[in-house]
């Protein structure tokens, strides 16, 4: 028999139980790829590569899917209204029929396209996962060396910190010299601490950086600090699956930009002497010490509290540049109002702290978000009005986006704990063992 040529004027699709007749006239030019397929195919072979069964005696043709999503997807490819989710249907489980039979997303309505991006965008991680679990859970096969596995198991060990004892126990050590480095360079602007520190450097003329008794104690615990993160970095950076993505990621910059400064600071010094002459040397040497702070953004790797707000961030920047469109759009039209009431209008009695529209700018933004230092205020009594009317507006304008801001936090907290439960799970079979 010839399959798609001859045979029945009609054919019969079993879609998870439900029959629809088609004649093969009609299959020929069938919107949906999958089933238009069917026209083409030549022996059973490449009919089961199409569907799931066969039954030659009947003519029928049976496909393992969702019967209610493909009545949906048959309503709209014979014109029978728009394309939307059927109810009570994962929009991700739609979306896999609709790959299924040829359609793609564009096809949705608009609002239903929407809802795929959102959901699609809030599971990422837990694909994510689901992916690493699998990994783990792959069999080493024979062409899996020793080596590559040592490779592994040492990524997974200074990546994430809950995969293993290891892990956990390498993840405190660095969380430990974090604080630790935190708490040096806190002290270290204290007028006390400096004070000593400068009575150190008269005993000992030498720098701060060079060997000798006379080394002060910041000094050595700081280059512990920056040799164990360098020490880190530098192993991380070697059992990176890949070298070029391993440098594009946040983290991995933030982790550069804390260690880099230590080292420049240490050649200035070498080169020009902690006491140097040369102003614009020292400045850049308090400016490079200080960006130690950034150090403190290594604890995202750490906590998941920081890698929420982190993955919020990313996946809320259309409502978060919202929330800066609302703010500068008000800004100018307050500040100009403000400016116009308050100096324009009597320029005798004019309120000089509203002298420019800049100026003015300043009062309309803590007004807005309701800090109010104080430092400027309006004087008359429209400029008051005014006054009410901007934090009245500032509220409203700032809570607006504040509900999609704070639900992507609450999704992205659960994924995130979802993956770390999925760690501490292996981690205990792996303690078991």
């Amino acid at each position: 028999m010839t399959f798609g040529r001859g045979g029945a004027a009609s054919v019969v699709l079993n879609v998870g139980g439900a029959r629809y007749s088609l004649s093969r006239e009609l299959l020929k030019d069938f919107p949906l790829r999958r089933v238009s397929r069917l026209h083409g195919c030549r022996s059973e072979r490449d009919v089961l590569e199409v569907c799931d069964d066969y039954d030659r005696e009947r003519n029928e043709y049976f496909f393992d899917r969702h019967s209610e999503a493909f009545g949906f997807i048959l309503l709209y490819v014979r014109g029978h209204g728009k394309l939307r989710f059927a109810p009570r249907m994962c929009e991700l489980s739609f979306y896999n029929e609709m790959i299924y039979w040829g359609l793609e997303g564009a096809h949705l309505e608009y609002c239903c396209q929407r809802r795929l991006d959102d959901r699609m965008s809030d599971t990422h991680t837990f694909h994510a996962a689901d992916e690493l679990g699998r990994e783990q859970a792959r069999p080493a096969g024979p062409e899996a060396a020793p080596s590559r596995r040592w490779l592994e198991r040492m990524r997974r060990t200074f990546e994430e910190p809950t995969s293993s004892l290891a892990a956990q126990i390498l993840a405190s050590v660095s969380v430990v010299f974090v604080i630790v480095s935190m708490v040096v360079l806190c002290a270290s602007t204290l007028p006390d601490w400096r004070a000593a520190a400068a009575d150190n450097r008269s005993l000992d003329d030498r720098s701060r950086y060079s060997a000798g008794p006379g080394r002060e104690p910041s000094g050595i615990i700081e280059a512990i600090c920056i040799g164990w993160f360098t020490a880190e970095c530098i192993v991380r950076f070697i059992v990176s699956k890949n070298k070029c993505e391993f440098v594009k990621r946040p983290l991995n910059i933030i982790d550069l930009l804390a260690i880099t400064p230590y080292y420049i600071s240490v050649l200035m010094t070498v080169f020009t002497g902690e006491n140097s002459q040369l102003q614009r040397a020292g400045v850049t040497l308090r400016v490079l010490r200080m960006m130690r702070i950034f150090w403190v953004i290594k604890l995202a790797r750490h906590f998941i509290g920081l890698q929420t707000l982190g993955l919020t961030l990313k996946r809320c920047y259309r409502e978060m540049v919202m929330l800066l469109v609302f703010i500068c759009v008000a800004m100018a039209i307050f500040s100009a109002l403000s400016q116009l009431l308050e100096h324009g209008l009597d320029l005798e009695t004019s309120n000089k702290d509203f002298a420019s529209i800049p100026a003015a700018c300043w009062w309309v933004i803590i007004s807005m978000t309701t800090v109010g230092y104080g430092d400027m205020y309006p004087i008359t009594v429209p400029g008051r009005i005014l006054g009410g009317v901007c934090v009245v507006s500032g509220i409203v304008l700032l809570a607006l986006p504040i509900t999609f801001i704070y639900h992507s936090f609450v999704q992205c907290y659960h994924e995130l704990k979802f993956r770390s439960a999925r760690y501490s799970r292996s981690l205990s079979a792996e303690f078991l063992n």
